[in-house]
């Protein structure tokens, strides 16, 4: 037998030396022993788009499988921030990104496949994006790109997709529909449910509810409450107490600083160390 075989494949005696068996908590607990702590590391993040510098000195750390909250006046570095993560300065000529993001503990510019970085790392914008396809096309399209050609299999992705994003009973008779049909809550819930069908392992949102109402807004709040047990979710809202409903931590970002990060209840009952994150959260600018 080759030495260097892979310990996961060997027959026979390589197999005698593991459990027979293991029960979804040990298997879970496993996994969990092999994760880093954190799913995101930004060290000394600066983002500068031509002369104007939009973020400057970021250090935080986003956990895995939370809801991790963004909140600031508009022009704070928030969107640019979500960006750097992204990596779309590659599609910014005058984008220039200094400093660290780690993925996993790994720089993300050290992937020379950035669209399989993205398929990791998916974002939601502000304002649906539909794409003139129909509701099912819309959704299996990233599956289709990565080649998954089955129909059952894009079936079941489509109809698990649709199903986390919230969307599922509303539009299962008529999947064959344009999607730009559809309410503008549910395009936003389409948008989610088509960066869901690529089984991200972090989904990012960039003010999700501005068009949206306030129904459909606490439908996908509740959702997001759901899937941060699947994944890391980094939220920019507006919407200073939509952080307070959904975040675990939250980061205050003001003038293109990070100026607080902290526990979400912490910061929300006066436990800042800076006075402006108390002032911004209380109503008192921005």
């Amino acid at each position: 037998m080759n030495s260097h075989s892979d310990p996961h494949t060997d027959s026979g005696a390589t197999r005698a030396t593991t459990p027979a068996a293991t029960s979804p908590k040990e298997r879970l607990e496993r996994s969990a022993a092999t994760q880093p702590a954190h799913k995101i590391s930004i060290r000394d993040l600066s983002i500068r788009y031509g002369p104007f510098t939009a973020l400057s000195g970021v250090n935080l750390d986003i956990p895995v499988n939370q809801i991790f909250g963004i909140i600031g006046p508009a022009n704070s570095g928030k969107t640019s921030f979500l960006n750097a993560i992204n990596r779309m300065d590659m599609m910014r000529a005058n984008m220039n990104v200094q400093g660290s993001v780690l993925f996993n503990g790994v720089d993300v510019t050290s992937w020379g496949n950035v669209y399989a970085l993205r398929s990791k790392i998916g974002v939601v914008f502000p304002l649906p994006v539909g794409l003139p396809l129909s509701i099912y096309d819309n959704v299996a399209l990233s599956p289709r790109l990565r080649g998954i050609n089955n129909k059952s299999q894009i079936d079941e992705i489509v109809e698990r997709s649709l199903k986390r994003a919230a969307l599922w009973d509303e539009v299962k008779e008529r999947l064959g529909s344009l999607g730009s049909l559809l309410s503008g809550g549910q395009q936003q819930r389409l948008t989610i449910a088509r960066a869901l069908s690529q089984d991200p392992e972090v989904l990012m949102l960039d003010e999700f509810s501005i068009a949206v109402d306030p129904v459909t807004t606490m439908r996908i709040e509740d959702v997001l409450k759901e899937l941060k047990n699947q994944m890391t979710i980094i939220l920019v809202t507006n919407l200073v107490q939509q952080a307070n409903r959904l975040a675990d931590r939250t980061a205050f970002f003001l003038n293109g600083s990070c100026v607080e990060v902290g526990d979400t209840d912490a910061l929300f009952n006066g436990k800042v160390r800076d006075q402006r994150t108390d002032d911004y959260i209380n109503g008192r600018f921005g």
